[in-house]
């Protein structure tokens, strides 16, 4: 995939904060990370900035949610009204960019039915394109008893379920004195885990209808699964039906074996912009160093997530 062609990527891992939200995120950062919070905060809010890729012609759209995580309180917790509104919020942005900007549900998963039913209004009421969902909660993993009544909206309506990293202690305050890329992998190991839940805990057994997508930090779980697993061959066939995963971090080698492991139709372009923002030049990079061929590259820059949200 040359360079000239970039405007053919479908970000599917972008990231949107209304300023009527205040971002907290920053404030529960490790102290070395918390000046780079300052200024993801101001670009979070910038609508303008959230399409000018797409206006200059890098990519064809964008897949955005609005992170609850990113305006929690110190516990992980946003107020059920703010959820709503947070819903209002992405659909109308969706709305006043057509074609261009796709919206994802935010919903508390932990929070038992409530979740389920606002999942379901912002899926059938507001044409939200699927779920956005934390990984984990405190002790609590995505397989957890208060986390099903929202996955099964989600199976039973066919639409995916972003199950996004969370900072997870007390791994998260181990990595801090190594920066970013500490922070990260204990994001990943998260939700590595979260994967590793889903598969062992029965829960894609119990929802045959369940699609689920992990960020490419997710990888070491989705290696996990395939060789480690306590049912290998039922957890292989598990992941190339109901698991699909990102290019958050591409490298040739990674996307390789994404694919190797779930199918190329299940490897779908995402950035995690603001927060990463490199453009669209090393996922075209990765996939020419992948060798993969012009029908794969487009599946991974723009038709598996059509397929997946059904646009």
């Amino acid at each position: 995939m040359s360079h000239d062609v970039d405007s053919t990527v479908i970000d599917f891992h972008s990231h949107y904060v209304p300023a009527r939200f205040e971002v907290t995120a920053g404030k529960f950062a490790p102290p070395n990370q918390r000046a780079r919070w300052d200024t993801l905060a101001r670009k979070l809010a910038d609508e303008d900035l959230l399409l000018k890729d797409i206006r200059e012609g890098h990519l064809a759209a964008r897949v955005v949610n609005i992170p609850a995580q990113l305006i929690a309180d110190a516990d992980g917790r946003v107020p059920h009204d703010v959820i709503v509104a947070i819903n209002d919020e992405v659909a109308a942005l969706a709305a006043r960019h057509p074609g261009h900007i796709h919206a994802l549900a935010s919903v508390d998963a932990y929070d038992g039915e409530r979740s389920a039913r606002e999942a379901e209004r912002a899926i059938r009421e507001l044409g939200l394109r699927g779920l956005f969902v934390d990984c984990a909660r405190g002790e609590l993993m995505i397989d957890a008893p208060q986390a099903r009544p929202t996955l099964d909206v989600a199976a039973a309506l066919g639409v995916p379920v972003f199950v996004h990293p969370v900072a997870p202690q007390p791994l998260t305050r181990q990595m801090a004195p190594y920066g970013v890329v500490g922070t990260l992998f204990a994001r990943g190991t998260a939700n590595s885990a979260a994967l590793l839940a889903l598969i062992e805990g029965g829960v894609f057994a119990a929802l045959p209808g369940l699609r689920i997508v992990v960020t490419a930090l997710a990888f070491g779980g989705l290696a996990a699964a395939a060789a480690l697993s306590s049912r290998r061959a039922q957890a292989s066939d598990t992941l190339h039906r109901h698991v699909f995963i990102d290019t958050m971090w591409p490298h040739a080698a990674l996307l390789r074996a994404a694919i190797d492991l779930v199918g190329v139709e299940h490897v779908l372009a995402g950035s995690d912009w603001p927060i990463v923002d490199e453009g669209t030049g090393p996922l075209a990079d990765a996939m020419q160093g992948a060798r993969l061929s012009a029908a794969e590259q487009n599946a991974v820059a723009v038709g598996n997530c059509r397929r997946l949200l059904g646009f």
